[in-house]
């Protein structure tokens, strides 16, 4: 099966504990959408806002990884029974704002419209636009600051 891309949708709050326990969940815990991420799939947040509480727009990425092998699995919090996918998230990235990016990724170049398609919650990107995202994301190394 070949690899995909995918920009999550979610708030960085909910992202940082996701990246943290190393998993992905989605959509408010749908099971069809982390059912639909596969082994070695690719996969890119991206947060609107820091938390649902806050009217400050963030608009940056803020985690990026790979999916692990395993099922998916649905979590017990609670009343609130999310389903959850294993993702290895990048270890050297770094939140970074989606403005520089708009006039590079497929996903926004010549596309005013783009931040419409955020609200599914869960876009396929392509294999560029994760690979500058990724770029965007990398830590400088003491090597970069020189």
């Amino acid at each position: 099966m070949a690899i995909r891309y995918w920009l999550g949708v979610v708030h960085r709050d909910h992202v940082e504990r996701a990246a943290r326990l190393g998993f992905a969940q989605l959509n408010h815990g749908s099971r069809s959408a982390v059912a639909g991420l596969s082994e070695s799939d690719g996969l890119v947040y991206y947060s609107p806002r820091a938390s649902v509480a806050s009217e400050e727009p963030l608009r940056a990425f803020t985690a990026i990884g790979r999916v692990e092998p395993g099922e998916i699995w649905q979590a017990e919090e609670g009343s609130f029974r999310p389903w959850r996918r294993r993702v290895d998230y990048f270890d050297d990235a770094v939140e970074a704002p989606i403005r520089p990016l708009v006039p590079l990724l497929d996903l926004t170049r010549d596309n005013p419209h783009w931040g419409y398609q955020l609200r599914r919650g869960l876009l396929p990107l392509t294999r560029h636009d994760f690979e500058l995202i990724r770029q965007q994301m990398r830590r400088p190394s003491a090597d970069d600051r020189r």
